[in-house]
C-alpha cells in the first residue's frame, strides 16, 4: 500500500496548467504536461535542495489548475454530501485542496528520473470520462501501469484528472473509505479540520 501511494501520488503530478487549455485531448494533457513537469523538476534540483518549499509552489502553479479537486471531493463525500450545508461543502473542498497540495509536494520529493511513457492518442468517441494509461519504468523495480481517470467539464470542455488506479487500487476509493470512516466517527466538521491541519 505504501508503494502504491508513493508511486500514484508521484504520477498524478504529471499534470500542469496546460491541461486547462481547451481542445487538448486527455491523452495530450497527460503526455505534454508530464514531460514538461519532469523536465522542470530535473532543471530545478539545486533550488529544491536549498528550498524544499519550492515544491509546494510548483504544485500550486503546475498541478492544481489541472486537478478536478471539487469533483473528487464530492465523490469522496458520497452519501454525506446531501446532509451537508453549502458552507460545510465549501470548507471541505478548501481543506481537501490544501491536503492534496502538501501530499503531492511530498510525493514529488521521491522523483529520481524514473522513465515514464504515456498512452498514445486515440478517439474519445464523445465520452466524458476517459481512462488513460501511463507506465513507470524504474531500473530497481518492476514496471507499473497507472490508469488516470479523466473527466471533461461540460461547460469548458477541459479535461482534468480526478482519480487514478494503480495495481488495481483506486486512490479515490481508498481515500473515500478512510474519510467516510472518520466522518462516521467524528463528524464532518472535525474531519474538515483534520484535513486542513494535515495540509499545513
Amino acid at each position: 500500500m505504501k508503494r502504491f501511494f508513493a508511486i500514484s501520488l508521484l504520477l498524478i503530478i504529471s499534470f500542469n496548467s496546460i491541461a486547462v487549455e481547451q481542445g487538448l485531448s486527455p491523452y495530450k494533457v497527460i503526455a505534454n504536461t508530464g514531460n514538461q513537469l519532469f523536465t522542470r523538476i530535473a532543471d530545478e534540483q539545486q533550488q529544491l535542495k536549498a528550498s524544499p518549499q519550492l515544491m509546494r509552489d510548483i504544485v500550486e502553479q503546475e498541478l492544481m489548475p489541472a486537478i478536478d479537486y471539487k469533483y473528487a471531493a464530492f465523490k469522496i463525500l458520497g452519501k454525506h454530501l446531501k446532509k451537508m450545508s453549502r458552507a460545510q461543502k465549501q470548507n471541505f473542498i478548501i481543506s481537501m485542496r490544501s491536503y492534496l497540495v502538501k501530499t503531492y509536494a511530498n510525493a514529488l520529493q521521491q522523483y529520481h528520473n524514473q522513465h515514464v511513457t504515456f498512452e498514445p492518442e486515440r478517439p474519445t468517441n464523445g465520452a466524458k470520462i476517459v481512462a488513460v494509461d501511463a507506465i513507470i519504468a524504474d531500473a530497481n523495480a518492476p514496471e507499473i501501469t497507472i490508469t488516470f481517470q479523466m473527466r471533461q467539464n461540460r461547460k469548458t470542455k477541459q479535461w482534468k484528472a480526478y482519480d487514478m488506479i494503480v495495481e488495481g487500487i483506486s486512490l479515490l476509493t481508498s481515500k473515500r473509505a478512510e474519510i467516510n470512516s472518520r466522518i462516521a466517527k467524528n463528524g464532518i466538521e472535525q474531519v474538515t479540520l483534520e484535513l486542513a491541519a494535515r495540509g499545513e
